[in-house]
């Protein structure tokens, strides 16, 4: 095993690896450390049934808009894409559908919102019909962008990402658009309340909750995430994380998994490399690293397990020390059928015109169906319990568009979603999820049979369910059994995320930099925070530009320029 690397990457997961491909194209010696037996992180699939893969943890395409999708080539290594027909359909209480399309198909969908407001139809069609030729532009500047230098003294109106979203809108958005919530946002332009609590839960289970101040934004860009790539990777998660290897391997790339790390190794205040952990296949060995060391993994275990308080401050430890993780955690259901849900009424009619969609919301009605589960959630850090607090039920359905997830004859529902609190704020403690699993996972078919009532006897041949504490020890990258890590607030996001201090990557330690979901912008697989850990390196001198890169046109570097168009900048 060589000892000495460029780079030394601590944790394999989506955004070690992706770090990996970057620097290893780029013509840098890199060694990846992972501590599991696989790597790839949340892109998981699992076949507890031969044949049925289902999705315990990330489960669509967010990154359609990556620079890395361009940059990094991944179809040379196997990846492609399975498209939806339609995003997401809502279906209300009484039976009654509609659409929210994508940007093939927002005119269509528009249409089914016609029944339930000729003013929303219009709005709908108008608005999205002005954003998606621009939407790459807005969701680049607001995700594939390193944050801006805390201390800029800069107006937010005068912010790149901000004038993208103005200019780009064409004025469609409201005045409460960068201060208020998505809440806010969705009241101000649309009546039907149904089309808001689409909106609002495609966000929340995207990160940012849609009654978050000053996150409507990101929450909205995380809608209009899922409405761009309108699809996930062919076979599953995991064989986009494979794309991704094989580019870092391909490339030069070292990656070896069952290698924990001890500690990261610090000399005269920089990181020089790592020691592996008594368990890892190379016991005690220390791996150098000649420009720096990247921690792929969580910011507080990095600084509290890896580097240690004798190297940093006290003052600073304690900060990350504070740093929230009361976002979310997901229960996680996984249905196995044999046929797909059959619907009531006009709702079948729906589909049958327009087409199986990639998920199902029931029931969709308004503000009320998300809040009373956000109560639960945030307000009382409890398990949601009964249909009146566990609603809306995300029921995504991949083999509508992917048959290569099941053998002929067969469907998977997978995942259907719950929130949860994370384990270590339950009222009740870190196990009460578990003790109220087989609860949960009776009432959340319950409501199933009520979407569709085929969805029950002879037809449902296997359920399985991952709860967060499930999946927290399953895999050790989702603190707190969720997939963003640390809250997606406006104060835990921006430059405030993970803290002002560590927002653009670099750390206190020299030559230390962070690259996992704990860092902005957060989670899914976006392959956002290494694209935008890139310009920092770039910015230091750690990397010479290759001519296949570009950086973000908006990028703002520590002395407050823009990168010169002459790099490339698209």
């Amino acid at each position: 095993m060589d000892s000495r690397y460029d780079f030394v990457i601590v944790g394999g997961g989506h955004n070690g690896m992706t770090l990996a491909a970057y620097l290893s194209k780029s013509g840098y010696s890199v060694c990846v450390l992972e501590s599991r037996l696989e790597i790839g992180g949340a892109q998981e699939n699992a076949e507890p049934r031969p044949g049925f893969r289902i999705d315990p943890h990330a489960s669509v395409l967010y990154a359609g808009a990556a620079p890395g999708m361009e940059q990094l080539e991944l179809w040379k290594y196997g990846y492609r894409m399975s498209y939806w027909s339609q995003y997401g359909m809502g279906l209300t209480s009484d039976n009654r559908a509609f659409m929210s399309g994508n940007r093939w198909t927002y005119k269509e969908a528009a249409e089914t919102l016609r029944p339930f407001s000729e003013r929303d139809a219009d709005i709908w069609a108008g608005m999205m019909g002005f954003i998606f030729p621009h939407l790459k532009d807005i969701l680049r500047s607001t995700f594939w962008t390193p944050p801006y230098p805390v201390d800029l003294d800069v107006e937010q109106k005068d912010l790149p990402w901000v004038k993208t979203w103005n200019e780009a809108s064409g004025g469609a958005l409201p005045a409460s658009f960068f201060e208020g919530s998505l809440v806010d946002v969705a009241d101000e332009l649309f009546e039907f309340g149904g089309l808001k609590a689409m909106m609002g839960i495609g966000a929340w289970y995207s990160g940012a909750a849609p009654t978050w101040d000053g996150m409507a934004p990101q929450a909205m860009g995380s809608f209009l995430l899922n409405s761009y790539a309108s699809g996930a990777p062919k076979g599953g998660m995991h064989t986009y994380a494979h794309a991704i290897a094989r580019c870092a391997i391909a490339h030069g790339a070292r990656v070896l998994v069952n290698c924990p790390v001890e500690e990261i190794v610090i000399q005269d205040g920089r990181a020089r490399g790592v020691v592996l952990a008594d368990g890892s296949a190379a016991a005690g060995k220390t791996i150098w690293a000649d420009k720096a060391v990247v921690s792929a993994v969580d910011v507080q275990q990095t600084f509290e397990n890896l580097v240690g308080p004798k190297h940093v401050g006290p003052g600073f430890m304690q900060n990350v020390k504070d740093i929230s993780l009361k976002g979310g955690s997901l229960y996680v259901l996984h249905v196995v059928c044999r046929e797909l849900p059959k619907f009531i009424g006009q709702a079948q009619e729906v589909v049958d015109q327009h087409g199986y969609p990639g998920s199902v919301l029931y029931p969709c009605d308004d503000w009320d169906s998300i809040t009373k589960q956000m109560r639960e959630v945030y307000s009382r850090k409890k398990t949601p319990t009964g249909p009146e607090n566990i609603a809306p039920l995300p029921v995504l359905m991949p083999t509508t568009y992917d048959h290569t997830r099941a053998p002929d004859g067969y469907h998977v529902l997978s995942p259907i979603y719950i929130e949860l609190p994370p384990p270590e704020y339950h009222v009740d403690g870190p196990e009460a999820d578990n003790a109220l699993k087989e609860q949960i996972k009776r009432e959340m078919l319950d409501m199933l049979e009520g979407l569709a009532p085929n969805m029950t006897g002879d037809n449902i041949v296997e359920v399985y369910a991952n709860t967060p504490r499930d999946s927290e020890f399953r895999n050790a990258g989702l603190v707190g059994g969720n997939w963003y890590a640390t809250r997606h607030c406006e104060d835990q996001w921006w430059t405030q995320r993970p803290l002002p201090e560590l927002s653009r990557y670099r750390t206190p330690v020299e030559d230390l930099y962070l690259c996992h979901q704990t860092s902005f912008p957060g989670g899914l697989c976006l392959m956002a925070v290494a694209y935008n850990l890139m310009h920092i390196l770039i910015d230091d001198g750690k990397v010479e530009p290759a001519d296949w890169w570009y950086p973000s046109p908006w990028h703002i570097t520590d002395e407050g320029n823009r990168v010169p168009a002459s790099q490339g900048g698209k």
